[in-house]
């Protein structure tokens, strides 16, 4: 589980950083992953740099995460998030706990789901 929850962190730091070429670097090529804003998945590496950068040139979120937890063995994990969520003037949209749920196999991102 460390190498997975290191892996997690990683994901969190570099997108709070804006540093989306390591934040793939995280994901299967063909990763799932929710939109948060849209709805529905978006899908690969360039479906998530596309998405992730309409959601930038419109708000700017930041993710903490604060708790790590193993799904039921079926290669899922669990991490609740401090999530706050800015307009580009820095004003506060959202401040809530959420929790985000990834599909991990052969040590990279193959899911994420929004709980």
């Amino acid at each position: 589980m460390p190498s997975d929850v290191e892996l997690l962190k990683r994901l969190y730091d570099r997108f709070n950083a804006r540093d989306i070429d390591a934040v793939l670097a995280t994901m299967q090529k063909d990763v799932a992953w929710a939109n948060g804003m849209e709805g529905g998945h978006v899908y690969g590496h360039d479906g998530v740099r596309n998405y992730w950068a309409r959601q930038w040139a419109k708000i700017d979120p930041h993710v903490e995460p604060t708790g790590f937890s193993a799904g039921a063995g079926d290669g899922t994990f669990n991490v609740e998030v401090h999530q706050i969520v800015r307009d580009l003037n820095g004003n506060v949209l959202s401040d809530k706990v959420v929790g985000h749920i990834f599909r991990i196999e052969n040590g990279l991102i193959v899911g994420f789901d929004i709980r």
